[in-house]
């Protein structure tokens, strides 16, 4: 007679009964254990081997007399761990440890422990799950419940977690683990072979885990249906000492699993990038005073604006984990493989960087530090500055593809300075423009915050630096349909203007801000599902590597989807005939880029307005005769003229700031 057991939470490790027949379900559901005992039944079959219950009720009778292996002899592999981790993920470098997660049945391991292992694949580092009742499905399928066969489960798992960690992978164990023995024979296992073992509690209170019994085991243990079942009847030996406790009653899974992040990364498992935290460059508040009395005794340099709206973008962390401007390594990294290496594979396709002429290269190479100011007002401290030539030609065919002055930012490229300087930088202060706006300049932490109120699942970010029209509300609306159909409760759209500097003929930022509001008041997007926030970077106009730059920094936010549009980031060519980069090619580019691994990139819809149904809608080349694309010089000239658009093409309300905008221009 075939026995069936259940899956975490609670686990089958609370029955006591030989588990012959587990079958693994998926996360987070439970199936119920059945009641009984071993004596309960007739013969129980484990492993082709017949448990009579008769006289002899002793299941380990048949293993005691197994021969074991002898003459045998531990091989060392040929392939060293520093070899094996060159190759395993994207983070080059071993990283082969355990994380064992132990705790009661519904405390949250397997969750835990899943999610682990999700924000791990996803930037690039090698992990795997081995979870309880997985394992008892196979490995482990010939044993019960008895305290025999619970010490020789974790055995088992010990040997293939250690297996899993000498392989270079981060190996996560979810086992209830009762017993303070085995777990440090586990330990005992790992550290004998050079291999770090992390035991972590999920300390979850026993209420809280009964509530979480959807299944009714815990009530069931009570009521003495189910023996042995740890935390009821049998015991759970807490670790003393573990390297984590884990309060997962009281804390999020995200923030579990950062806690365990930053555990693996302090004991050097993990490099920082990898670390989901963003890297601010913020004078400390005790230290404020002290740093600007500093900064009065250091030379200085003065910066201009376009300057100070990069010092903007590092301060508040937007491109971690860069510490200041790039020093001339970094900066190779960029040109060369768009990527930041020395910490683990962080995607950084755009130099940033500090320009300064020959003159102040020559005043200010021999010093320390030194200040930075602008309009005379001290701003920041650069420190241990190393400065290295401008190569204008190189640094514009590299991230331009043409050297065409033309270009606006190649231009400002061209009449910068001949040499660049990186260095690590203190910032006093936030930096503000005191232009009616600093309220939406939220930083990346302040997002991340606003989004954790808003009890969002699922972040996803919308770069423009135009206005709105509907085609761009049916394409985020629609990306929000779809994620809620996935199974989101509640994603949140992240409206992210660019708010940097721009060409002299882009919409300023104050209308389009205006804009934005009107959309939101309109009803067109959703208020309450949406964050409008400024993003502080200059516009480079650099195609798909700019874009790159874009999706990476919204990273930083917490955002997990990033919508892209058609020709992000493009510009047309200088003689003005033709597009300079590939319209498709953002999206493409998006979709290979290293680096970028945990942003599910949503690709752009083509939308335009149809006629029939005189509203925007997503183009269909089957019935084109329906649909009218409306430019953006035909959309300037009726603002311009103050006629209206076709219906449905804008709401009202937002059409008449930039009709208001252009026809103010018109007039100059």
């Amino acid at each position: 007679m075939s026995t069936h057991y259940g899956t975490h939470p609670p686990s089958t490790e609370q029955s006591c009964i030989p588990s012959t027949d587990i079958k693994a379900q998926p996360r987070g559901e439970i199936m119920q254990i059945e009641a009984e005992t071993v004596e309960d039944r007739g013969p129980v079959f484990v492993s082709n081997m017949a448990f009579n219950n008769g006289n002899n009720n002793d299941p380990f009778r048949y293993f005691k007399n197994i021969q074991r292996a002898t003459n045998v002899k531990f091989q060392e592999h040929h392939v060293s761990r520093d070899k094996r981790g060159k190759v395993l993920g994207q983070k080059g470098g071993f990283r082969g440890c355990t994380v064992w997660l132990t705790g009661l049945s519904g405390a949250g391991k397997t969750t835990i422990s899943f999610a682990l292992e999700e924000y791990l694949v996803s930037r690039g580092i090698h992990a795997y799950s081995l979870d309880g009742d997985n394992v008892r499905t196979g490995l482990n399928k010939d044993l019960g419940f008895s305290p025999e066969d619970r010490e020789e489960n974790i055995r088992r798992i010990a040997e293939v977690a250690k297996l899993f960690a000498d392989g270079g992978t981060v190996c996560i164990s979810s086992f209830i683990s009762p017993y303070t023995k085995d777990r440090n024979k586990a330990r005992k296992l790992h550290e004998e072979s050079g291999l770090k073992f992390f035991e972590c509690h999920v300390n979850t209170p026993i209420e809280i885990c009964e509530q979480r019994d959807v299944k009714g085991l815990y009530k069931k243990a009570r009521e003495g249906k189910i023996k042995g079942f740890t935390g009821i009847d049998s015991a759970y030996e807490a670790p003393e000492n573990p390297d984590l406790k884990l309060k997962a009653g009281e804390l999020s899974i995200d923030e579990c699993v950062e806690m365990l992040a930053h555990l693996l990364k302090e004991n050097d498992v993990l490099p920082e990038g990898v670390i989901d935290s963003v890297k601010e460059l913020f004078v400390p508040n005790d230290r404020v005073e002290l740093a600007r009395t500093e900064a009065q005794t250091l030379p200085s340099l003065e910066i201009n604006k376009l300057d100070l709206q990069w010092v903007q973008v590092l301060s508040e962390g937007w491109a971690t984990p860069l510490s200041g401007f790039m020093r001339e390594r970094q900066y190779l990294q960029c040109h060369h493989f768009a990527c930041l290496l020395d910490d683990g594979v962080s995607n950084q396709s755009i130099p940033i960087v500090l320009p300064v002429e020959t003159e102040h290269k020559e005043r200010l190479e021999d010093c320390t530090a030194f200040c930075l100011r602008y309009d005379g007002k001290p701003v920041a401290i650069l420190r241990k500055p190393e400065f290295y030539k401008h190569n204008k030609d190189e640094r514009c065919g590299r991230k331009f593809g043409i050297s065409n002055p033309g270009h606006p930012y190649v231009k400002i490229v061209y009449e910068s300075g001949d040499w660049l300087v990186g260095g690590d930088l203190e910032v006093i202060e936030r930096i503000t423009w005191d232009d009616g706006l600093d309220q939406y300049r939220l930083t990346p932490k302040e997002l991340r915050a606003k989004f954790r109120e808003m009890n969002a699942d699922a972040v996803f970010a919308f770069q423009l630096r135009n206005p709105v029209h509907n085609g761009h509300a049916l394409l985020m609306s629609d990306t929000r349909k779809k994620l809620l159909e996935q199974g989101y409760k509640n994603p949140v759209l992240l409206l992210h203007p660019l708010g940097g500097w721009t060409k002299e003929d882009d919409v300023p930022l104050a209308v389009r801000i205006e804009q934005h509001k009107a959309i939101l008041e309109e009803g067109v997007l959703d208020p309450k599902s949406t964050v409008l926030a400024i993003f502080p970077s200059p516009m480079m106009y650099a195609g798909p590597t700019e874009v790159q730059w874009h999706a990476k920094a919204r990273m930083c936010t917490g955002a997990n989807f990033y919508i892209v549009g058609r020709d992000p980031a493009g510009i047309l060519h200088p003689d003005g005939n033709r597009d300079l980069f590939d319209p498709t090619h953002g999206a493409k580019v998006l979709a290979m880029a290293p680096g970028l691994t945990q942003l599910e990139i949503v690709p752009f819809k083509v939308a335009a307005y149809n006629k029939k149904k005189g509203a925007m809608d997503f183009f269909d080349p089957e019935n084109k005769q329906d649909f009218e694309f409306i430019s953006g010089t035909k959309m300037r000239a009726l603002a311009r003229s103050g006629q209206d658009p076709p219906p449905g093409f804008m709401s009202p309300k937002a059409w008449k700031v930039l009709c208001l905008y252009y026809q103010s221009i018109s007039k100059m």
